[in-house]
This record gives structure tokens, C-alpha cells and sequence, in this order.
């Protein structure tokens, strides 16, 4: 038996001959207490903004309702509806294109750059702002500064015209099924990456510096001492990235809205798209809910197994 199990069971029988907790236990007690006081209020504020409207989409769900007039009733309508909704199923695969998009590309981009970062001694600040400026822009602005230039007439194809170049002829970035979905891609990765560079970079900072001394004094190169000191060292933080990367995927709207509404001819269409618009211009707000309610659960369904793939993590 160790020492601080012998204590603890001494402890324990003090506890109980006394017929009331140690002074320890009495205050971490009262610290839990104090904790949960201070959650109240963010907890009512969650069940009363996050909680009503879940419930009352849920509820909404089994209706047909349009929004204004009493809902009816109609059991499990919507959800069949759903299941053979050729729309739904389509503006679902454009999200996890999305997703794929978002998993590779800016992830890599933002892990690159925050590692070339971090190797730079002077100049650091102010190449951190200059990737971190385009996250702070309106997601109105930046779509419509890539507007005018992936614009045919005016923009880089015109520019390249001038000098003889002709290989963005007749390439409509915005208005070909063929590239409208990868173009809105473009476009908001370009303003996400910044704030994974970031993130990142915060994230290699705080890895012990003995690390690559050691990795360098074993003669690492840049790569091994990318892959072996620092992927391993902000692990947690590239789960969080995935895990909000992959959540921003699955709900993406602003972009495919404003670059395009979702066309042309339903080829950047969204489920966040799809939702607003059965929702709002044809009044099916019932059969909305539950494509809302079914685009929800697919970002638990993301959010769990992200969570899993975190604790299997922190146990190794």
C-alpha cells in the first residue's frame, strides 16, 4: 500500500468518524459550487437562444407549416420527403466537396505557412498580420474584390490579354458549372487559410524549444523535424482545426450566396442554401426544419467523432 492511498483511506475514516468532509474536500466542493454559479448564466442563455429553437424545429419538423398559419400535423411527411429529395442529396454532396477542399488546402496552406513562420526571426509580426488581414475582411468585401478579378472582361483574363496571353478566354469562373463550386471554394479559402496560420503558429510556439535543438543536434532536416517535432506537438490543436473546419463546411453560406445564390443551374448549391430558400421563398417552413434538423445532425454526427478521435489521442 503507498503512502498517499494509506492517507486517503486515513482521511476517508476521519471523514466518517467526524460525520462531515475534510476542510480539502469541503473547499473543492464549494470551488464546483462556486463554477457552476458562475455557468448559469451562460447555460440559460444557450437553453434559451440554442435550446427553444431546436425544440420548436423539431416540432416544426412533423408539421405542414408555412410559416404563418397554424401548422398541421403530419407525422414522419417531411422526413420521407427528404429521404427521396434528389435536391437535398445533391446540395449534401456539394458540402462534402467543400469539406474535402477544406480538409486539404487550407489546412496545409495554414500548417506550411505557420512553419515558415516560425523559422523567421525578423519580420515575424508583420507577415502574421499580412496572412491574418484577410480574415478580417466582410465576407461581402472579399467576394466582391474576387469578383472583379476573376471577372472575364475586366479582371486578370483582360490583364493577360493586354500582354498576348490568352489561356483564361472564355472562362467563367463564376457562371461554369464545371468550376463555379471550386471558384466559391477559392474564394473563401483565401479568406479562412490566414486565421489557420495563425492558429497554428500559436500552437508551434509553444513547443518546447529543446525539442529542436535535439531534432536538429540528431541532424533532422526540416521536414523530420516538421513531421516528427511539430505535428506531434500541436496535435490538439489541428483536431480543433479539423473540427471547426469540418463544421464550417457542412454550414457554409455566405459565400455560395453572395458569389453565386447557388447556381448556375443548382451547381454551388448548398444545404444552408437549400434550407433558406424552402424555408423562406417557396414557405415550406415544416420540410425546412427538417432539412435543417438533418443538416444538424450530420455536423454532430463530425463533431462526435472528431471529439472521439481527440480523447483517443489525449490516451495515447
Amino acid at each position: 500500500m503507498t503512502t498517499a492511498s494509506a492517507s486517503a483511506q486515513a482521511e476517508s475514516a476521519a471523514w466518517e468518524a467526524q460525520g462531515s468532509p475534510p476542510r480539502r474536500v469541503r473547499f473543492h466542493m464549494n470551488s464546483r459550487l462556486v463554477a457552476i454559479a458562475f455557468m448559469l448564466p451562460a447555460l440559460a442563455v444557450n437553453l434559451l437562444v440554442i435550446g427553444g429553437p431546436t425544440v420548436s424545429s423539431i416540432f416544426y419538423s412533423f408539421t405542414d407549416w408555412n410559416g404563418i398559419t397554424a401548422p398541421k400535423f403530419t407525422g414522419l411527411e417531411n422526413w420521407i420527403r427528404l429521404v427521396g429529395d434528389d435536391r437535398f442529396w445533391r446540395a449534401i454532396g456539394h458540402n462534402f466537396i467543400y469539406l474535402i477542399i477544406f480538409l486539404t488546402v487550407p489546412m496545409a496552406m495554414g500548417l506550411l505557412g505557420a512553419f515558415m513562420l516560425s523559422r523567421v526571426r525578423r519580420g515575424a509580426a508583420l507577415f502574421r498580420v499580412l496572412y491574418f488581414i484577410p480574415y478580417l475582411l466582410v465576407s461581402v468585401i472579399t467576394a466582391q474584390i474576387w469578383r472583379n478579378i476573376l471577372d472575364p472582361e475586366f479582371g486578370i483574363a483582360s490583364a493577360l490579354n493586354g500582354i498576348g496571353i490568352h489561356w483564361l478566354d472564355g472562362v467563367f469562373f463564376f457562371a461554369d458549372e464545371r468550376f463555379a463550386l471550386y471558384s466559391v471554394a477559392f474564394v473563401d479559402n483565401w479568406h479562412f487559410w490566414g486565421f489557420l496560420v495563425v492558429l497554428f503558429l500559436a500552437a508551434m510556439q509553444g513547443i518546447d524549444g529543446s525539442l529542436y535543438e535535439a531534432a536538429r543536434i540528431d541532424g533532422a532536416n526540416a521536414w523530420q523535424e516538421f513531421r516528427y517535432v511539430v505535428l506531434p506537438g500541436i496535435r490538439p490543436t489541428l483536431t480543433f482545426a479539423l473540427t471547426i473546419v469540418a463544421i464550417g463546411s457542412l454550414l457554409v453560406y455566405d459565400y455560395p450566396f453572395i458569389l453565386t445564390g447557388g447556381g448556375p443551374a443548382g451547381a454551388t448549391d448548398v444545404a444552408s442554401l437549400l434550407v433558406n430558400r424552402t424555408g423562406i421563398v417557396a414557405r415550406e417552413a415544416g420540410y425546412a426544419s427538417a432539412l435543417a434538423l438533418a443538416l444538424s445532425i450530420l455536423s454532430a454526427i463530425f463533431l462526435m467523432l472528431f471529439g472521439f478521435l481527440r480523447r483517443r489521442e489525449d490516451e495515447v
